[in-house]
């Protein structure tokens, strides 16, 4: 999840974490066939905010990184 560009949306394909963050994402949507808007990133390139379910989230790259996604429209 973490190469798709602002402003494009992807659909999520599979979660490739474990523990605590898992859960925390999970808990909030974010599972398998969730569309997910990448909205930009912070000066520094990290966090990203994406649009998930109708609320923005900030994830590390190295959490975003993990997240398999398709179909970039």
């Amino acid at each position: 999840m973490a190469e798709v560009p602002a402003g494009m949306t992807a659909t999520v394909a599979q979660l490739d974490l474990s523990g605590s963050i898992r859960i925390r994402l999970r808990d909030l949507g974010l599972i398998e066939g969730t569309p997910v808007t990448c909205l930009g990133c912070g000066p520094s390139g990290d966090p990203v905010a994406y649009l998930i379910r109708g609320a923005v989230i900030a994830l590390r790259r190295s959490d975003s990184g993990r997240i398999e996604v398709r179909e970039w429209v």
